[in-house]
Protein backbone atom coordinates (compact mmCIF):
# COMPACT_ATOMS: atom_id res chain seq x y z
CA UNK A 1 0.00 0.00 0.00
CA UNK A 2 1.08 3.55 -0.91
CA UNK A 3 0.51 6.06 1.37
CA UNK A 4 -0.51 9.77 1.39
CA UNK A 5 2.23 11.06 4.02
CA UNK A 6 -0.05 13.76 4.71
CA UNK A 7 -2.70 11.99 4.95
CA UNK A 8 -0.85 9.99 7.66
CA UNK A 9 0.94 12.13 9.38
CA UNK A 10 -2.71 13.81 10.03
CA UNK A 11 -4.07 10.65 11.19
CA UNK A 12 -1.20 10.07 13.42
CA UNK A 13 -1.64 13.57 14.86
CA UNK A 14 -4.73 12.11 16.24
CA UNK A 15 -3.22 9.71 18.53
CA UNK A 16 -1.18 12.01 19.76
CA UNK A 17 -2.90 13.54 22.73
CA UNK A 18 -3.84 12.37 26.21
CA UNK A 19 -6.87 13.86 25.68
CA UNK A 20 -7.95 12.45 22.25
CA UNK A 21 -7.37 9.03 23.27
CA UNK A 22 -9.45 9.56 26.38
CA UNK A 23 -12.42 10.74 23.91
CA UNK A 24 -11.41 7.73 21.49
CA UNK A 25 -11.75 5.24 24.66
CA UNK A 26 -15.69 7.39 25.07
CA UNK A 27 -16.55 6.55 21.46
CA UNK A 28 -15.39 2.45 21.35
CA UNK A 29 -18.76 2.06 23.02
CA UNK A 30 -21.42 3.52 20.26
CA UNK A 31 -21.87 7.58 19.34
CA UNK A 32 -21.68 10.02 21.68
CA UNK A 33 -23.47 13.70 21.93
CA UNK A 34 -21.05 16.41 22.43
CA UNK A 35 -22.60 17.33 25.68
CA UNK A 36 -21.63 13.21 26.75
CA UNK A 37 -18.06 13.88 26.23
CA UNK A 38 -17.68 16.62 27.54
CA UNK A 39 -19.45 15.77 31.28
CA UNK A 40 -17.18 12.51 30.97
CA UNK A 41 -13.59 14.22 30.23
CA UNK A 42 -14.34 17.64 32.67
CA UNK A 43 -12.81 19.81 29.82
CA UNK A 44 -14.48 23.07 28.45
CA UNK A 45 -16.39 22.88 25.38
CA UNK A 46 -13.66 25.10 23.05
CA UNK A 47 -11.27 22.35 23.86
CA UNK A 48 -13.80 19.85 23.00
CA UNK A 49 -14.16 20.98 19.98
CA UNK A 50 -10.30 21.06 19.34
CA UNK A 51 -9.92 17.71 19.99
CA UNK A 52 -12.28 16.88 17.81
CA UNK A 53 -11.33 18.69 14.91
CA UNK A 54 -8.23 16.93 14.79
CA UNK A 55 -9.84 13.48 15.36
CA UNK A 56 -13.01 14.66 12.84
CA UNK A 57 -9.98 15.92 10.12
CA UNK A 58 -8.30 12.67 10.65
CA UNK A 59 -10.82 11.04 9.60
CA UNK A 60 -10.87 8.65 12.69
CA UNK A 61 -14.09 10.32 14.27
CA UNK A 62 -17.03 11.45 12.23
CA UNK A 63 -19.77 13.92 13.44
CA UNK A 64 -23.35 14.75 12.42
CA UNK A 65 -25.42 17.53 13.84
CA UNK A 66 -28.59 16.75 14.88
CA UNK A 67 -30.22 20.30 16.34
CA UNK A 68 -27.56 22.15 18.17
CA UNK A 69 -25.66 19.01 19.75
CA UNK A 70 -22.83 17.56 17.59
CA UNK A 71 -22.57 13.45 17.61
CA UNK A 72 -19.55 11.96 17.29
CA UNK A 73 -18.32 8.35 16.44
CA UNK A 74 -15.65 6.10 15.14
CA UNK A 75 -15.28 5.87 12.05
CA UNK A 76 -14.83 2.24 10.27
CA UNK A 77 -13.18 3.41 7.10
CA UNK A 78 -11.07 6.06 8.78
CA UNK A 79 -10.04 3.70 11.54
CA UNK A 80 -9.01 0.88 8.45
CA UNK A 81 -7.05 3.65 6.80
CA UNK A 82 -5.08 4.04 10.09
CA UNK A 83 -4.25 0.55 10.68
CA UNK A 84 -3.40 -0.17 6.98
CA UNK A 85 -0.59 3.37 7.35
CA UNK A 86 0.69 1.69 10.43
CA UNK A 87 1.10 -1.81 9.00
CA UNK A 88 3.11 -0.48 5.94
CA UNK A 89 5.14 1.69 8.03
CA UNK A 90 5.90 -1.16 10.75
CA UNK A 91 6.41 -3.84 7.85
CA UNK A 92 9.75 -5.30 8.56
CA UNK A 93 9.66 -7.95 5.67
CA UNK A 94 12.49 -9.84 3.92
CA UNK A 95 12.80 -7.85 0.38
CA UNK A 96 15.87 -6.57 -1.22
CA UNK A 97 14.70 -2.99 -0.29
CA UNK A 98 14.80 -3.70 3.36
CA UNK A 99 18.35 -4.94 3.68
CA UNK A 100 20.70 -3.08 5.21
CA UNK A 101 23.11 -1.03 2.97
CA UNK A 102 25.76 -3.47 3.76
CA UNK A 103 24.07 -6.36 2.84
CA UNK A 104 22.74 -5.42 -0.60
Amino acid sequence: MDIDVKRTAVVFKAFCDENRIKILQLLADGEKCACKLLEEMNITQPTLSHHMKILCDSGIVEGRKEGKWMYYSISGKGTEYARKCFETLTDIGNSEENKSCCEK
